[in-house]
This record gives C-alpha cells, structure tokens and sequence, in this order.
C-alpha cells in the first residue's frame, strides 16, 4: 500500500481506515512504507487492530519514524530498493490519498506492469476523486496511443474500500 505519511482530514482518513479494516478481515496483511505518521500511521494501526500482519519498508533517512512494533520492518538502502522490496512482498498493489512519493511509487509500478515485469493486482482508491486527473491523464494517455494495453488490463480505479477488496478478491483467485 502507497499512501501519505501525512496527518489528513476525516474525509481522507476515514476510508482508509475501512479499507485497512477490510484488508485484515479479508485475510489480507499489510506492506507498507513503515512510517509510523500520518495516513501510514492509520492504515497500519487499523490493519494490526483487526488482526492483520504488517510488514514495514522504510529507508535510512525515514527510519526514525518506523513503527515500532511492526510484525516485521525492512531497511531498504534506496528509494527504488524500497518499491522494488515493496512489490517483491506484496500479492496486490494499493494506492491511498498520498502525494509526491506516492504518485512516484504508484506510477513505477504501473509501469513495471505495462512493460510486464509484474502482473499483480493494481488498484487506486480515488477517495473523494482526489486521482480524477490521474485517471484523465491514463485515459488521454491510451487515447493518444502512448499506451498500447487497455487501461483496464494494467489499473483499476475504485471509488471506495468495499470496491478495492472486491477487485483485489477477484483477481487472486
């Protein structure tokens, strides 16, 4: 999961508090960047109340905000080490509300799917339609013919947590 580690408004933190619910009720653990802040901080927490696992990935400069009891937190030296452990881990590949770092891990990984180095579930929760532009630039992207697979084969854009966990239940089985 890629999202903020900064602290947000209920309208941001309140669904990615039930998609972190629904995470572990789906028997679901978590991957995340390991920060013990923010929306990291809630999605996190929230996964280990309902009896998930989570596994942390932080880099040396953001080590000191790692979440301290994490079931397991890895030290990655670089930020691209850390996508590519992040990706290594994970069945499925979830961005929440989130800004730079999480449009820069997100997109990488759409484009290590594209180029088919993955095929792994990915899915953007478009919480109050905060990725609108996103979702434009993909489809102006893929109408101008810079990308050639259907949109709907590399991402999935969900409007809420429910439709997140359908999608990511259906594409592992």
């Amino acid at each position: 999961v890629f999202c903020s580690a900064y602290d947000l408004e209920e309208k941001y933190t309140k669904p990615a508090k039930e998609f972190a619910r629904l995470l572990a009720k789906n028997g679901y653990g978590l991957v995340w960047g390991g920060t013990d802040k923010g929306l990291m901080k809630i999605v996190a927490a929230k996964v280990q109340d309902n009896g998930g696992k989570i596994v942390g990935v932080s880099i040396p400069i953001f080590y000191e905000f790692a979440r301290k009891n994490a079931d397991e937190m890895i030290l990655a030296k670089t930020l691209g080490q850390r996508k590519a452990t992040m990706l290594e881990r994970s069945d499925a590949i979830v961005a929440l509300v989130g800004g730079i770092g999480t449009l820069d891990e997100i997109t990488d990984i759409i484009e290590l799917k594209r180029t088919k180095h993955h095929n792994k579930p990915i899915v953007i929760l478009n919480t109050e339609n905060f990725y609108e532009g996103l979702k434009l630039q993909f489809q102006k992207m893929k109408d101008n013919g810079f990308i050639r697979r259907p949109l709907n084969e590399i991402l999935f854009f969900a409007d809420t947590p429910k439709e997140v966990i359908e999608y990511i239940n259906k594409a592992l089985k």
